[in-house]
């Protein structure tokens, strides 16, 4: 049974979050070098950018395989999206502040929405507004 406290839209949010995330991933995890190099990054650490691609792989499967759950499990996912996204924002403004690629701003704009989205859910779920 569907969990009624938790908004249809938020359940289909996490179902996007999971698509974009591995958009991202697949290409990040299997050709870190090629994809970085087409958005204009010179300096480029396979491990840290790998890294990266399995945390987008774990936050975006556990948010399709949670889609049946209850409130209790997306207040723990938003938690966890709120943590990842605002500390994603931080590192890219920090990474742009020291020269990162214009293409930082893209990924900045996408953490920047998603973290919108994400604390906006969280509050409201958290209140118990769904």
């Amino acid at each position: 049974m569907v969990d009624p406290e938790v908004p249809p839209r938020l359940r289909w949010w996490f179902q996007v979050h999971c698509v974009v995330d591995l958009l991202f991933a697949v290409p990040l995890m299997i050709a870190p070098v090629t994809m970085l190099s087409l958005l204009g990054w010179t300096t480029i650490d396979p491990l840290a950018t790998r890294l990266v691609a399995a945390a987008l792989v774990g936050i975006g499967v556990e948010s399709f395989l949670g889609a049946g759950t209850g409130r209790e499990h997306y207040l723990g996912m938003l938690r966890l999206k709120v943590l990842w996204s605002l500390m994603a924002n931080l590192g890219i403004l920090l990474s742009i502040v020291q020269g990162a690629p214009a293409a930082a701003w893209l990924f900045q704009a996408i953490f920047a929405g998603f973290s919108t989205l994400w604390i906006t859910y969280f509050l409201r779920l958290s209140r118990g507004r769904g």
